[in-house]
């Protein structure tokens, strides 16, 4: 297992496989409030997360812009949740204004926690003695102090795992996971765009409702909770049908990934903007982009390249794009 920050990404890295994803920062919120804090803030409902169950949320403003797309992890009575290092800073201090007004509740940063993902089935069973694998997306085991978490496969049918520590792993875990593969964080951005998993940044927190960023096809929103930050535009946006863009996974000829936030366009307009990338090591890129239904079918090109982009698919349907273009006015 590796914790090197590779900027290009192997097309076939060797499995399975194992990397600590040291992107990403491990928060823990306990006390009497915790429920009621995170259910005002997040668009998943507190009762599904489970000791079994670890679903996708996300956290936005008023105006339904998400500014944190994460999972929801239960340790005893606390709740677990994950974040981009890059932002980890600015989103707890937001989140920290809404839980001073639940007393004796906290938001801890946990500094000795870690993230693994892990590619590949036989990767998590090195994890396990004979217990059964989760099936589905969400699914979790608790494994020593820890909680194993299967998470989308890619489009090509790659299982893949995250195994979250809220402390340092133990010399035994260390041990099994050391005759994995050496992943890298490229590897796993990789796999994650060809999951279609979304993620946001400096610059691109607060662009898009989730739904654009494919987030309710990834079981991140629940469309029957009650209220929570940004809820009323969530909801109109899903039961009136308007949703006009959401994320497509493109490829692109070239070795330079282009910036999230960057320009895709056709005919000469701009039609989209990049979520996230990853240069490939047969001098491609991949990205996840939200891009107007209506040009899908245009020819699409980086603004900053002017590389053209090819549509690949996703591993789940996405069927609000097919929906008429009179029942999905501007967003």
């Amino acid at each position: 297992m590796t914790t090197d920050a590779t900027p290009v990404a192997r097309t076939q890295p060797a499995l399975p496989a194992a990397v600590h994803l040291s992107d990403r920062v491990l928060f823990r919120i306990s006390g009497p409030g915790t429920t009621d804090f995170l259910q005002g803030q997040m668009s998943q409902n507190l009762a599904n997360v489970t000791p079994g169950y670890s679903p996708r949320a996300a956290a936005s403003t008023p105006k339904g812009r998400a500014y944190l797309l994460t999972r929801l992890v239960r340790d005893g009575d606390d709740i677990l949740l994950t974040m981009p290092a890059a932002i980890a800073d600015d989103v707890s201090s937001h989140l920290n204004k809404y839980l001073m007004l639940f007393r004796g509740t906290s938001m801890e940063r946990l500094d000795n926690g870690q993230i693994i993902g892990l590619l590949g089935e036989e990767s998590a069973r090195t994890l396990l003695d004979d217990t059964t694998l989760p099936t589905e997306p969400g699914g979790t085991l608790a494994v020593g102090d820890g909680h194993l978490i299967r998470t989308q496969p890619t489009a090509e049918g790659l299982p893949r795992f995250e195994f979250w520590l809220p402390s340092a792993a133990d010399p035994t875990v260390q041990a099994r996971l050391e005759p994995l593969g050496d992943a890298t964080l490229a590897d796993w951005n990789a796999s994650e765009i060809a999951a279609g998993v979304s993620e946001l940044d400096t610059d691109t927190r607060e662009k898009w409702v989730p739904q654009m960023l494919n987030w309710q096809h990834l079981d991140g929103i629940h469309f029957k909770k009650g209220c929570y930050t940004g809820q009323e535009v969530i909801a109109r946006m899903h039961f009136l049908g308007q949703l006009k863009k959401s994320v497509y996974r493109l490829s692109a000829p070239g070795d330079e990934a282009p910036a999230p936030g960057s320009g895709i366009v056709a005919n000469g307009k701009a039609v989209g903007e990049v979520v996230r990338s990853v240069s490939l090591d047969d001098d491609s890129v991949q990205l996840l982009a939200v891009i107007k239904h209506a040009a899908a079918d245009a020819e699409l090109h980086l603004e900053t390249s002017g590389q053209p982009l090819t549509i690949l698919p996703l591993p789940y349907a996405v069927p609000e794009r097919e929906q008429p273009a009179e029942q999905t006015p501007d967003t």
